[in-house]
């Protein structure tokens, strides 16, 4: 059984889902460093693997990640409880990439008044910290 082990966040970033014979338009529900929920009309089937790129509002530079399909609403209800869609799990994704994402989440759990595990927290400061050194040691 799945279980989600990373904190989340839920946020609305459009999404474009390229396939060997289709794009398909999407926007994020929910994002965790490790993967996503995407909704669209026209989700893909369980085990799935695609690359995905995620358009982060006021930012020039789109995260392109290759993801697998680990969830699938295709044919159930799309309502708020069970909304059209699917969850991918993050296959390929840049150092500079999860850290996007980790201080995206970290910065929306922040406004909110969620309480959040202190060990999803400590791994969200680490995983932006880690990469923070790794490129002022590559500089």
């Amino acid at each position: 059984m799945y279980t989600e082990q990373n904190a989340k966040a839920k946020v609305k970033w459009p999404v474009l889902i390229n396939t060997d014979d289709r794009s398909i338009d999407g926007v994020t529900l929910d994002l965790s460093t490790n993967g996503a929920f995407v909704s669209c009309a026209n989700p893909l089937r369980l085990n799935e693997i695609f690359d995905m790129t995620i358009n982060i509002p006021n930012s020039h530079r789109p995260l392109k990640i290759s993801v697998e399909v680990v969830w699938s609403n295709i044919y159930g209800p799309d309502d708020d409880i069970s909304p059209r869609g699917m969850g991918v799990r993050f296959l390929e994704i840049s150092s500079e990439d999860r850290k996007v994402i980790a201080t995206e989440i970290l910065q929306s759990l922040a406004s909110t008044e969620e309480k959040i595990d202190p060990k999803k927290l400590q791994t969200l400061q680490t995983l932006i910290i880690d990469q923070s050194e790794t490129g002022s040691k590559a500089a």
